[in-house]
């Protein structure tokens, strides 16, 4: 950057080039638009005025719907792969335009509902497709099986009105999964209802067929009411599991301490969603997944280059992480990485995958258990997901740059551990 040029403030370059400065710290993050300066006391970003056109270029491919890996070969790969991409994007959209009219013509010849006011102690109101589309994303976080039989609240959403929001909650100890609504009307409040997952996929069956739904908690009757115009579902104290109050041990995790207690990511990775929730699904037992180097990465690893990430064993010591490897072994392989970083998918008695990556920090290898990592990434919106990993052993946050309102964690495992490795690491979260 010239030292001439002029910097400006974040506001003031979001403004310029029509991106709200949350997806200007998103493309930050994920390398595709990094300021010009960062104040190294405050954090402050600075753009160059330079940046524009680039920055209007990028948003121009998100608002296409391209996902952030093939955007990054637009802006800055050969000019022929960039015309494939755009190409295969197109391909893409009409083969999905039919689907899509099709929905938005069935939204619009819903018909509205009046709401009653008599006897509500807190309500919101919602969109009905958008709201089903909230349960159908956290709903599968719930407990099932035996982690349900042990702990019963577990196999609950959690319902909340409070602070002008509306959020749907679940966790096994092993996911979380948070949804936050921002309502067009909210009254009363704060409010906390336990739901049955089943119960609540049923509502959202119901709610996705309704142009708007009104949330509401009536004085202390226990439980929940979705009213849409004269139709209406009751959801009493029996089917909702009561309020919960979030005390004691059969209480609702708080899941705000879990978020507020996150480590900084140290490793991003940005991979296309659908690709590799293919990747992964149908693999009998955990799955690795190791980002390599690219072009011109060659010595910008850490410890961990030179024999996979360190994990705790079962005696809380660690040592190499054994599996798969990027290496490559086949001259197309050696092709593949050298037009950027890849992500290969290992274990569970399948063939290696890889994939085209974008992202910060250095090389890293990581363990899943599909049968929770494949939800996380059904529940995802958008082409594109983001993983942001501090460490092996710890919580991932799973989220994309199209749905900043839903947040999801995933508790990774030990690789070698065979099938419930996650019982045998850090859960998430404690119950008890």
């Amino acid at each position: 950057m010239d030292d001439t040029e002029q910097l400006l403030t974040i506001g003031v370059f979001a403004r310029r080039v029509g991106l709200a400065p949350s997806a200007l710290r998103f493309y930050d993050d994920c390398g595709l638009l990094r300021p010009a300066r960062v104040d190294a006391v405050t954090g402050y970003r600075r753009y160059g005025a330079g940046q524009a056109p680039r920055a209007v270029k990028l948003r121009q491919l998100r608002a296409a719907g391209l996902p952030l890996v093939d955007a990054a070969v637009v802006l800055d790969g050969p000019e022929d792969a960039a015309r494939d991409v755009l190409r295969a994007h197109l391909e893409r959209t009409r083969r999905t335009a039919d689907e899509a009219r099709a929905v938005v013509e069935g939204l619009l010849r819903e018909g509205a509902g009046a709401p009653e006011d008599r006897g509500i102690r807190a309500r919101a109101r919602i969109g009905g497709a958008e709201l089903a589309s909230a349960v159908r994303q956290v709903a599968p976080a719930a407990a099932t099986g035996a982690a349900r039989e042990e702990f019963p609240v577990l196999g609950c959403v959690l319902l909340e009105l409070a602070d002008g929001e509306v959020r749907w909650v679940a966790t096994d100890r092993y996911r979380l999964a948070v949804r936050v609504l921002r309502p067009d009307g909210f009254e009363g409040g704060p409010r906390r209802v336990l739901i049955a997952a089943d119960t609540a996929r049923s509502l959202a069956e119901w709610a996705v067929r309704q142009v708007t739904v009104d949330i509401e908690c009536a004085g202390e009757v226990e439980g929940v009411r979705l009213r849409s115009g004269a139709d209406c579902r009751e959801v009493p104290e029996g089917a909702g599991q009561g309020r919960s109050g979030g005390e004691g041990p059969g209480g609702f995790p708080d899941y705000r301490l879990m978020l507020e207690g996150l480590e900084t990511g140290r490793h991003r990775v940005i991979v296309d969603r659908v690709g590799l929730r293919d990747a992964v699904t149908g693999r009998a037992g955990p799955v690795s997944l190791s980002v390599g180097a690219g072009q011109g990465d060659a010595g910008q690893g850490d410890a961990a280059d030179a024999g996979g990430s360190m994990v705790p064993d079962a005696g809380g010591s660690t040592g190499p992480d054994v599996g798969g490897s990027t290496v490559p072994d086949t001259e197309g392989d050696a092709a593949d990485l050298a037009a950027g970083p890849v992500l290969e998918v290992t274990g569970g008695g399948r063939e290696p995958v890889r994939m085209r990556v974008v992202r910060t920090g250095p090389r890293l290898r990581i363990a899943f258990d599909p049968a929770v990592l494949v939800p996380a990434l059904e529940a995802g919106v958008g082409p594109d997901v983001l993983l942001e990993i501090a460490a092996p052993d710890r919580p991932v946050l799973v989220r994309s740059a199209d749905q900043g309102s839903f947040t999801t964690l995933v508790m990774p495992v030990r690789e070698g551990a065979g099938a419930g490795a996650s019982d045998a690491g850090v859960p998430t979260a404690d119950v008890t």
